[in-house]
């Protein structure tokens, strides 16, 4: 039998697409031609906006998640010699913005049930560390139990940060993720719910904060470069009254975050239909731990975690044979503590966090996005039940070399 030419092959599917359209366009359009493209009254108009969806008093647009993270350790006051308890199991930049204010990051074990930072060891690592803030991680999408860990930053006084970068507009019946505690910080990178390209958004409820972060976020100057050269008034004269940082959001990125901000809810239940076709269809797969579902879960991530000792292969020989059938995938996260950086920096040994290992080793994100198709998802939920059938122990070996 002849092997498939190239053209009889399906397109690959990618692991992630923003979803955007003419009115992300015509947005963008009508900032190029107003003739100013920085931050300015979009920016302010896409802040108030998203300050009125979470109900929250304050809302700073920033150049990323990361920059928020930055903005709200600083504004919580953290210092060098300070430590920070947060997970290991989260991107680099929860963890290298704590570095960056020359503070230390101090690592608590998941829960592992849902990937999220364990309350349990969270205190235990506040309370040994004597840490100035608490960051928990909303993993994928899935809200942490805020209660606990509010309950830990009050009694140890330090200041509670959700990252909040895989969220929106997810939350629980308390409210959003990312406005139950001192700040939370959303990111609007390109594979999230709602994007702007590059960018984020932190909220809180702290005026004197908010002002704080509107400062650093840029320069230090104290006026709005906007005012300056729109404003004909206005004097050219300004001062700067802190070392800031180039962190602001030009107003091409929030024409295009006010739109995406508008179909957040729909963008939001596009997710939640395909997560539900997983759920349901690769709930009868004997190799498969499946997510833990919420009302609200934003669905920024669907993982799956392969069971211990039912397959032949291991995790990352069955992404090698998704990638084959042209499925795009990803792992979400290979654990700080066994970065090489943070490994020697602090002693650390991958035993030390075994539940985040024992996530990382055998876990899946797959292709969850608004605009993927029917039949895209099909060929999705056909390979993962192919593979994982076709290797599981007790198959002969041409079985396997099938799959």
């Amino acid at each position: 039998m002849s092997r498939a030419t190239d053209a009889e092959k399906p397109e690959p599917v990618p692991f992630g697409k923003p979803s955007l359209g003419v009115a992300e366009e015509d947005a963008v359009l009508r900032v190029m031609r107003s003739g100013w493209l920085t931050t300015g009254s979009e920016c302010r108009s896409f802040e108030q906006e998203f300050a009125r969806a979470v109900d929250m008093p304050h809302a700073i647009a920033v150049s990323s998640a990361t920059a928020g993270l930055h903005l709200a350790l600083e504004a919580a006051g953290v210092k060098p010699g300070d430590r920070v308890v947060t997970t290991p199991l989260t991107f680099a930049a929860t963890a290298e913005v704590i570095c960056s204010l020359g503070a230390d990051p101090v690592f608590a074990d998941i829960d592992p049930d849902t990937g999220n930072i364990s309350a349990e060891r969270a205190a235990h690592a506040v309370e040994q560390s004597q840490a100035a803030a608490l960051i928990p991680v909303h993993l994928g999408g899935l809200t942490c139990q805020m209660q606990p860990l509010q309950a830990i930053a009050s009694g140890y006084r330090c200041s509670l940060i959700e990252d909040a970068a895989h969220s929106f507009p997810g939350g629980d019946e308390h409210g959003y993720a990312g406005t139950q505690s001192d700040f939370g910080v959303y990111s609007f990178y390109a594979n999230k719910t709602i994007t702007t390209g590059e960018g984020g958004m932190v909220v809180t409820r702290d005026t004197a904060a908010a002002r704080r972060m509107q400062l650093l976020r840029n320069h230090g100057i104290d006026r709005d470069v906007w005012h300056r050269f729109t404003d004909t008034r206005a004097s050219w004269r300004y001062d700067i009254t802190a070392a800031g940082f180039k962190y602001n959001m030009p107003d091409l990125a929030a024409a295009i975050g006010r739109v995406q901000l508008g179909k957040a809810r729909e963008l939001q239940q596009k997710r939640r239909a395909i997560a539900n076709r997983y759920l349901n269809e690769l709930r009868d797969c004997e190799f498969l731990q499946l997510p833990p579902d919420a009302p609200d879960h934003s669905y920024h991530l669907f993982q799956i975690r392969l069971r211990t000792g039912i397959l032949s292969i291991d995790r990352d020989e069955f992404i090698n044979r998704l990638q084959q059938q042209g499925i795009g995938t990803s792992v979400h996260y290979i654990p700080l503590h066994i970065m090489s950086y943070y490994r020697d920096r602090y002693d650390l040994k991958p035993s030390d966090f075994p539940h985040a290992l024992d996530w990382y080793e055998r876990c899946i994100s797959l292709p969850i996005y608004p605009d993927l198709e029917d039949s895209q998802i099909d060929r999705i939920l056909d390979a993962v039940r192919g593979i994982g059938r076709s290797c599981l122990k007790g198959l002969t070996a041409s079985s396997n070399r099938q799959a």
